[in-house]
This record gives structure tokens, sequence and C-alpha cells, in this order.
């Protein structure tokens, strides 16, 4: 193998290892490949990844770790929090319905890999619901909702659009009409968050 004339990081291997599973699927990418693709031993890749479930558990947090950045900024974002509320809903359909549709093989790829590893997909549901919390939690706050638990509503909120953001209905995302049930599933909940008037 030729030497790399770049530091191999943690970083390198992770992109090096996304390529690797677009290429060849999660079923037939292996820790040679990826070394392979890096120009290095596999025993380097090791030296970071100790297993290759750890390096797969960490390509799949990372890539899960990109929606989650996106609406992060929304939380905070100054808005009102029902705008904050649409706009984050929103965010987080159309980010993945952008990974389903433009990168379709990938995206099964991660399906896979989700479905494996369930700690990282258990970390990734308890962030986006967290941001969901202090969104509500705001809007309760300020007397726009009507929410006693805003981690409860959080949840209830984060089930109820399951069919906009849950990779097993990826199929449905292209739907006709799928933007205007969208908008009526979210006009629906802020209905029922919203206090009194």
């Amino acid at each position: 193998m030729a030497p790399t004339s770049e530091t191999l990081t943690a970083e390198r291997i992770l992109e090096a290892t996304e390529e690797v599973l677009r290429r060849h699927g999660p079923a037939k990418a292996t820790v040679v490949d990826v070394a392979r693709a890096l120009g290095v031993s596999h025993g380097s890749v090791y030296r970071h990844f100790r297993t290759k479930a750890v390096l797969r558990e960490a390509v799949t947090k990372r890539w899960l770790d990109r929606t989650s950045e996106r609406l992060a900024g929304i939380v905070s974002d100054g808005s009102g929090p029902e705008e904050r509320l649409r706009a984050w809903l929103a965010a987080l359909f159309a980010a993945k319905r952008h990974k389903a549709g433009d990168d379709p093989e990938l995206f099964a790829t991660y399906t896979v890999l989700t479905d494996e590893n369930g700690t990282a997909v258990g970390e990734h549901i308890a962030d986006l619901t967290s941001q969901l919390t202090r969104i509500i939690a705001a809007g309760a706050g300020s007397g726009i909702f009507t929410a006693p638990d805003p981690a409860a509503a959080a949840r209830a909120v984060f089930h109820a659009t399951g069919r906009f953001h849950d990779p097993c209905y990826a199929r449905e995302w292209t739907a006709p009409g799928i933007d205007e049930e969208f908008t009526a599933v979210v006009d629906l909940l802020i209905r029922g968050l919203g206090a009194p008037r």
C-alpha cells in the first residue's frame, strides 16, 4: 500500500467508510476496503476504531448527527415558538426526504446500519426530542402553548409526525399530496398545543 500523505484521522476514516458503504453496501463493505480506499493498512483503521461494529456505529452516528446539527439552529433562532415548531418539523422532513431522494443507495445502507446501531439511533431520537422539548417549553412559558409536561408533548409530537421522518415511510415521501398531508398534521398539532384564547 502506498503511504498516505495526509494524517489519518477518525474523520478521514469515516468519510472513506461512507464512500465504501455507498459503493459496496453494508453487507459487502469491509474494514480492508476502507483501508484500501485510504491507502493504509487495516491495522491503521483499527487503531482508531477497534472493531468493524464500532466503525459502523460511528459512521451511523455521524450521519444522524448531520440532521440534528441542522435542526439545532432552529431551536433558538429567535422566532416565535409556533414558527419554530413548524420550521423544525419542516426541516426534519426535508432533511430525511433529501437523504432518501438524493442518495438512495446510501440511504438504504444507513437504514440497515441504523437497525444494527440501537445506541446511535436512541441517542439521535433523544437529541431530537430534547430539541422539540425546548421549543414547546418556550411556547408554554410564553403562554402560546398549553403543555404542562413539555417533554411528554415533545415525544407525542415526534411520534405523531413519524410518517414524515421515520425511514420506514421513505417510499411515501414523494407521493402526490404528501406536503399537504404534512401541513395538515402540523396544523392539527399546533392547534392541539395552543393555549385557550
